[in-house]
């Protein structure tokens, strides 16, 4: 009779074994939810992120266009074999070339003009007010060069009219369609201008 109310007991313990397995289980599922879920959570912000960095490249502001002092915008004149030097065909693009350049240069100069009235202020801290008039006498300074420019452009047009435009006032020799197109308001053949400036160099030493 003892030993059968022993018995009982050890088929109890069995039982709650059995019953903190399943427990157990659980326990590694629960913890790799959290993990799952944070994954996701990030590749949505990386993604919220790069938009934000494009869109910032794209405010960078542009650099202000000035107005340069050689003309570029021109396709270059290709003569063809035995081609008379300075013919009409010639003077025509060039004509062209210095139209187009004065009429850019002129756009610049009412530009500067439309910008200093609109930037005009009267400002209280004298640090700005300094800092407004040197960018304006740069600029005024830059204009006045090219209204000096301009100027030139015109007499070279005049030059072309009465046909003596692509000759070097030194010498007299032609003074060359690449050079011309280089620099379409030279006077003065590539050597000549070479000693020109070897003299002006001797004069200012």
């Amino acid at each position: 009779m003892p030993t059968k109310a022993k018995a009982a007991p050890k088929t109890k313990t069995k039982a709650k074994a059995k019953a903190k397995a399943p427990g157990k289980a659980k326990s590694p599922a629960k913890a790799k939810t959290p993990a799952k879920a944070k994954a996701p959570a990030k590749a949505k912000a990386k993604a919220k992120a790069a938009p934000k960095k494009k869109a910032a490249a794209r405010k960078t502001p542009a650099r202000k266009a000035t107005a340069s002092t050689e003309f570029r915008n021109f396709v270059p004149y290709k003569p063809s074999r035995g081609e008379e030097y300075m013919n009409e065909q010639q003077r025509d693009h060039f004509r062209g070339i210095l139209m187009d350049w004065k009429s850019q240069l002129m756009q610049e100069v009412d530009r500067t003009v439309t910008h200093m009235k609109d930037e005009a202020a009267n400002f209280p801290d004298p640090a700005d007010r300094a800092t407004q008039e040197e960018e304006f006498s740069l600029e005024l300074r830059t204009r006045d060069r090219e209204r000096k420019l301009i100027k030139k452009i015109d007499s070279t047009m005049e030059r072309i009219e009465q046909d003596d435009y692509g000759f070097c006032d030194a010498c007299g020799v032609e003074i060359g369609i690449k050079r011309l197109e280089a620099r379409p308001t030279a006077s003065l053949c590539i050597d000549c201008k070479t000693l020109d400036e070897i003299k002006e160099k001797q004069e200012l030493g």
